[in-house]
């Protein structure tokens, strides 16, 4: 791969297959995701990415059991409170989402209080921007964005709609991720992945390394 600023998002599938093929219940699979997610941020910085953006809980994801929400959550909270770690790694936070103070947004204020403190905590960093899909959805984020140009009487074009979604500074996806076996998109970033390369692996989510995210950018040579 040539070395350039890349944009890789992943869709992290397969916590709870891993859990139950060791005889573990949902939420263990859903705490090694986490831990495997920052060794991912990890390795992810130091190579030439300059943003990764993950699929941390869309908004399908609340008709869950109500404990592995709260646990998934949980979770969130902790990864947005990793803020040495993301310091360390010269990582800024960013989040793409339901906005907090619109109409059906479900983010509890604990979490939403975390996704701040992490956007603040971290806004010196310079290098990787890592981007959390938290209470997301494409089609939502795509019909808010028409609905805002309809508002604001805009004409409906590419330039439009690219400026009025979740966060408009991000770039174009060069390669997107889907671990578990599973070849679907699930309504991820839909705009943002019109031209990337997509990469499909059996592995689940816990066990994806560094080794697997150099074969995924090695789609780019």
């Amino acid at each position: 791969m040539e070395a350039r600023l890349v944009h890789v998002a992943c869709i992290m599938d397969g916590n709870g297959r891993w859990a139950r093929k060791r005889g573990l219940p949902r939420t263990a699979g859903h705490t090694a995701g986490e831990e495997s997610l920052s060794d991912v941020v990890r390795a992810a910085s130091k190579r030439e990415i300059s943003h990764l953006t993950v699929f941390g809980f869309s908004t399908e994801n609340w008709v869950r059991p109500r404990a592995e929400v709260r646990h998934i959550l949980g979770l969130h909270k902790k990864l947005f409170g990793r803020i040495k770690e993301l310091n360390e790694n010269n990582v800024r936070i960013n989040w793409i989402g339901r906005p907090f103070d619109e109409p059906g947004s479900r983010t509890p204020v604990y979490v939403q209080r975390a996704i701040r403190k992490a956007i603040e905590d971290t806004s010196a960093n310079t290098g990787m921007v890592l981007t959390v899909a938290f209470d997301y959805g494409s089609r939502a984020e795509i019909t808010r964005a028409a609905k805002n140009l309809v508002r604001d009487k805009k004409i409906i074009t590419t330039e439009n709609l690219s400026r009025n979604l979740y966060d408009s500074t991000l770039p174009p996806v060069d390669v997107l991720v889907r671990t578990s076996g599973e070849s679907r998109i699930s309504n991820f970033l839909l705009w943002q992945i019109s031209a990337a390369k997509i990469y499909f692996t059996d592995r689940p989510w816990p066990d994806f390394d560094a080794v697997e995210l150099d074969v995924a950018l090695s789609l780019l040579s």
